[in-house]
């Protein structure tokens, strides 16, 4: 029997960055997982924007953590061909195994990691217990499901998924490599949609390493034909879905594996139990088009974390009404909530043909060329105004007509 605080189960984004957390908290905990190294997973395959990062900062492990990612400093922002706009990024690309494993280094005592796999849970509001396939039983004060997708232990507990979306979206994932040059162009690429019979969502390239990695969100069924045309024509198919992206990329290849995932929608139900918290997509699920699921899962951690987790070891037992107030937690809903309409908002506003939708698509194409161009001008202001003063006669005069030429 081993004795423990926190026991968590999973060691993915929610569970490594929660461990990490509660060990540099003082806490006592386990994170349970059977990968020692984290294998290939198509998942969250980099962290970018402020609101997500600023998410990330709150775990406090986000510098050491970044470190083992790529900045790509600029993404380029481009439609029907043009590109408009040359975007100062906050882009942080990084493979999910990485990710993984740069979390877990940040993982101190008194938390540990423990190899195995979890066959059974029994629940309650003093010291719920686990059963690991080792042979060891874990006795905890709070059990914490952060296994993603894997919905067997949730079961056994009455937690039920309630799908909100079939196959709501599919997520694409490969590397790619110029033709007949050594480098792109472009830092990152953002390439949205041209039109709404392709499905595309958008695609977006973005460096990790020495690679360019791509990943392309579209609004399919899975067994639409098209996936598998996508998995063995990849360059082709996405000629076709997307016939003016070279204007911006140039000729290209796709090398390796192109790595297809679908997502559902779904909510958990039956979820509050004594001495047992839900955390990520072991939660609820959103959809990886609008990058916000990495957003529910440093909220949901650094919510538990940093609040409720040292205010429910301050008293005895962990009744439902302590688990309560994790759930409730305005901060937590509001996070779900928006996550949940941006996903489906971000699906209509794609494939949607009525009135409101295509004046909505050419609104965010206006809003991109008009932050572009207002960027192209302060840049030319600001060269412009720093441009050092000539005090002969002749760079007067050669400086004058550059003007009236440009005029």
């Amino acid at each position: 029997m081993k004795y423990t605080d926190i026991a968590i189960v999973g060691g993915g984004l929610a569970g490594s960055t929660a461990a990490a957390m509660l060990g540099r908290a003082g806490i006592p905990t386990v994170l349970i997982d059977p990968h020692q190294v984290y294998p290939f997973d198509f998942r969250v395959e980099k962290i970018s924007g402020d609101e997500q990062l600023g998410r990330f900062y709150q775990t406090g492990i986000a510098d050491s953590v970044l470190r083992s990612a790529t900045h790509d400093g600029e993404n380029w922002i481009a439609r029907f061909g043009y590109l408009l706009d040359k975007k100062p990024s906050r882009q942080y690309g990084i493979m999910y195994d990485a990710l993984i494993g740069a979390l877990r280094a940040e993982i101190p005592p008194p938390a540990e990691l423990v190899y195995a796999k979890v066959n059974d849970v029994s629940t309650s509001a003093e010291r719920p217990k686990l059963t690991l396939s080792n042979g060891e039983i874990v006795s905890a004060r709070l059990v914490v499901l952060a296994n993603g997708l894997s919905v067997g232990l949730r079961r056994n507990l009455g937690i039920e998924r309630q799908i909100i979306s079939t196959s709501h979206s599919i997520s694409i994932g490969f590397d790619i490599v110029p033709v007949g040059r050594p480098a792109f162009e472009f830092p990152a690429l953002t390439y949205f949609s041209e039109r709404t019979s392709g499905r595309v969502a958008y695609v977006t390239l973005f460096p990790v390493g020495n690679r360019m990695r791509t990943n392309l969100f579209v609004y399919r069924e899975v067994d639409d034909p098209w996936l598998r045309e996508m998995r063995h024509r990849p360059v082709e198919t996405m000629n076709a879905a997307l016939p003016r992206l070279r204007r911006i990329t140039g000729e290209y290849a796709i090398a390796g594996d192109v790595k297809i995932r679908p997502a559902d929608l779904y909510v958990s139900t039956g979820y509050r139990q004594a001495g047992v918290v839900l955390v990520g997509d072991a939660f609820a699920a959103t959809c990886p088009v609008t990058g916000t699921g990495t957003d529910k899962v440093f909220t949901d951690v650094a919510q538990l974390c940093n609040v409720h987790i040292p205010a429910w070891l301050a008293t005895e037992g962990m009744g439902v009404e302590k688990i309560a107030s994790f759930y409730d937690d305005p901060i937590k809903q509001a996070c779900d909530a928006w996550s949940m309409a941006k996903a489906i908002s971000f699906r209509k506003v794609t494939i949607e043909n009525g009135l409101y939708w295509r004046a909505q698509r050419w609104a965010r194409f206006l809003a991109w060329f008009g932050e572009g161009a207002l960027r192209r001008m302060r840049k030319r202001a600001s060269a412009g105004s720093s441009r050092p003063a000539h005090s002969s006669s002749s760079s007067s005069s050669s400086s004058s007509s550059s003007l009236s030429s440009s005029a």
